[in-house]
């Protein structure tokens, strides 16, 4: 396999690591946000108030999503050993 080829699985699972993260990033990020807004107007600053709210959020959303990453990740892995039996030693 030449380095094209390489860097084309490296930039593609990149990419797929990218792609699978940022609902669930996205997910905590505006869970978080919101805490904060709730907790600056209440003025109750408590750890486990902004901890336990994203972690739910995100177990809900893997719940969620996590079928579509499943074939994502079966699909870029098929593609792999297809390009594998494929390419020339």
């Amino acid at each position: 396999m030449s380095q094209d080829g390489v860097m084309g699985v490296f930039i593609g699972a990149v990419g797929l690591a990218f792609k699978l993260c940022a609902p669930m990033l996205i997910t905590a990020m505006v869970v978080g946000l919101v805490i904060a807004i709730l907790q600056a107007a209440t003025q109750v600053h408590e750890q486990t108030l902004t901890f336990a709210p994203k972690a739910i959020a995100v177990a809900f959303g893997l719940l969620a999503l996590g079928p579509w990453m499943i074939n994502e990740i079966v699909d870029y892995v098929t593609e792999i050993f297809d390009l594998m039996s494929r390419t020339e030693l």
